[in-house]
């Protein structure tokens, strides 16, 4: 049956001009954003259909074209269309940052982070750099490494502080293994660009680790004051 023959309150277009976008299930919001199905499939069909496939939302949106061409009802148009959305998110959130309010929110930093990291297949280092008023400045990848491991170079990140005029500053690195627990490596390299920032007096607010859905904060688990 036909979306347009479902009754109103069912119809997931309808359901969130009533109720509100919190209202639609994962596959409801899917649906609305897909807009048509496939033959013989509505478009919720095909929303469910792909929930099913990936597992999570995340999966979808952060899966390879030939994972999601291969399913029926999903063409390249669509394929660019999922795609564009983990980047809206990143923009939006990389905005929030941005705003008088900076990092009031600890949730939107680790969004971005996990937006930006969480999908890359090779380990990558970016730093956050931010004025007096924790407003961000810029955000850069200035590493980026093989499948585990990543050099990075104190002199680096403290010259791209410098060229920002960054009163602090937050890095992150992703875990492509999937595992956020910070290893020895991580803590020694932490220790080093602590002290090489403070030379130019310049914080270190946080480092954290992403690792798919997971994100590890150094601050949160008191493993920053470590590193001084």
């Amino acid at each position: 049956m036909s979306i347009t023959n479902w009754p109103a309150c069912e119809r997931p277009r309808e359901k969130l001009q009533e109720c509100g976008a919190a209202a639609l299930s994962d596959a409801e919001l899917l649906a609305v954003f897909l807009r048509v199905g496939a033959t013989g499939k509505s478009a919720v069909e095909l929303a469910r259909d792909l929930m099913v496939r990936f597992g999570s939302l995340t999966r979808l949106f952060t899966a390879d074209a030939r994972a999601v061409l291969g399913i029926r009802g999903m063409g390249e148009a669509k394929y660019t269309q999922l795609q564009a959305v983990p980047e809206l998110a990143r923009r939006m959130l990389a905005e929030s940052l941005e705003l008088p309010s900076g990092l009031d929110s600890p949730a939107a930093v680790r969004s971005y982070l996990r937006l930006t990291l969480a999908p890359l297949a090779q380990e990558v280092f970016v730093c956050l750099f931010l004025d007096t008023r924790n407003r961000m400045i810029a955000s850069e990848e200035l590493f980026r490494g093989t499948l585990n491991q990543t050099a990075v170079y104190p002199r680096e990140v403290a010259r791209r502080a410098l060229a920002h005029n960054a009163a602090s500053v937050i890095i992150a690195h992703n875990h492509p293994s999937g595992c956020c627990t910070p290893s020895q490596s991580d803590l020694q390299m932490t220790r080093m660009l602590a002290r090489a920032l403070d030379l130019i007096d310049v914080r270190l607010l946080d480092h954290f680790v992403v690792a798919g859905t997971h994100v590890h904060s150094f601050a949160e688990h008191g493993q920053l004051k470590t590193a001084t």
